[in-house]
């Protein structure tokens, strides 16, 4: 133990040359480490007669708390005159002119959300919007989804409390839009919608736009023929082939699914389209009677039909974009390309 002193003066001369981080803590190890000086006299201690220990010891604490010091003192040291470089290297003449603004753009959703207004709206349509935190009953029960529905399962649906959801469609605005207003109506709504899902096709945010169409002389050939001139018109492509297949929406009756010829290979078969040669694009049918009656319209005088189309669907496809989570990513590498 007659030599802690000399161990300290050692350290401290040999710390306070050393100007690399990597030496420094060579250094720590020497002293401090498993096998340091300091250690090894720590270990040494019960060799010792019982009445010379807290003394050695005391001492052996003083000079480690001495050299952690010293360490630390030399590490903001390094650090200090490291970040003074630095600053050195990366000076700013502020008399230099600015570098000025470059252009920016419109996300390809909004692009997108923007076309798909615009077109309706040149066929006629409204635009309206909702709240985004719907009751259960606008978002289910006035548009004819049964309680025991797998929609509203919580494993689809985001429930903020039993009454309360983040809507799962744009469809509720079926609803509030005909509260307000007598037939005829002519609107598109579109918004952001809420799901449990997430995956390269899906998102658990993503945006819809609900089209609704109520008077006395709507009929579903008049839907098709809507929604073919709109896809043509969205895809600039006026021989676009157009399909619809049978299908189920507790609100409309009958419903049906839209395909598209595949706009990526124009129909001869691709990844895209599974090599059917078809996209599905939307849902739709005739609005169904138990969500007119009970708004006080005359559903033997009044029919409408609805729509449902998903905003980043149709993004992808007019972009050729494979993966949904690209637009919701923020990579200025990826949105760069829409300016």
């Amino acid at each position: 133990m007659q030599d802690l002193q000399s161990i300290l003066d050692e350290a401290l001369t040999s710390l306070s040359s050393i100007d690399n981080a990597a030496l420094l803590e060579d250094a720590k190890a020497r002293y401090l480490g498993k096998a340091g000086l300091l250690t090894e006299r720590l270990k040494a201690l019960g060799k010792l007669p019982a009445d010379q220990r807290p003394a050695a010891g005391a001492e052996i604490n003083r000079v480690k708390v001495a050299v952690e010091a010293a360490l630390q003192n030399q590490r903001d040291a390094l650090a200090q005159r490291q970040l003074t470089q630095q600053l050195a290297s990366q000076s700013l003449d502020v008399s230099l002119p600015g570098r000025g603004l470059s252009p920016g753009g419109l996300h390809p959703v909004t692009r997108t959300l923007e076309r798909i207004q615009q077109l309706f709206h040149s066929l006629g349509f409204d635009v309206a919007d909702g709240p985004e935190i719907e009751t259960d009953a606008y978002n289910f029960t006035a548009l004819n989804i049964p309680e025991n529905h797998p929609a509203r399962a919580m494993h689809d649906t985001f429930y903020l409390d039993p009454r309360h959801v983040l809507r799962t469609h744009t469809s509720p605005m079926q609803v509030r839009y005909l509260e307000s207003r007598k037939p005829p109506v002519k609107v598109i709504v579109p918004g952001r919608v809420y799901r449990c899902d997430s995956d390269m096709t899906h998102t658990p945010m993503f945006h819809q736009v609900e089209g609704l169409w109520v008077d006395e002389t709507v009929t579903f050939s008049g839907l098709k023929g809507i929604l073919t001139d709109f896809m043509r018109r969205f895809f600039e492509q006026e021989d676009l082939k157009a399909r619809f297949r049978p299908s189920f929406f507790p609100f409309t009756e009958p419903s049906a699914e839209m395909d598209i010829g595949c706009v990526i290979c124009q129909g001869e078969g691709c990844r895209v389209c599974s090599h059917t040669g078809w996209l599905e694009v939307l849902g739709a049918g005739m609005v169904h009677p138990n969500v007119l009656n009970p708004l006080g319209i005359d559903s033997e005088r009044y029919i409408g039909f609805a729509f449902g189309l998903g905003v980043e669907r149709l993004a992808m496809l007019r972009y050729g974009v494979n993966d949904l989570r690209l637009f919701f990513d923020n990579d200025l590498r990826f949105t760069r390309q829409f300016r």
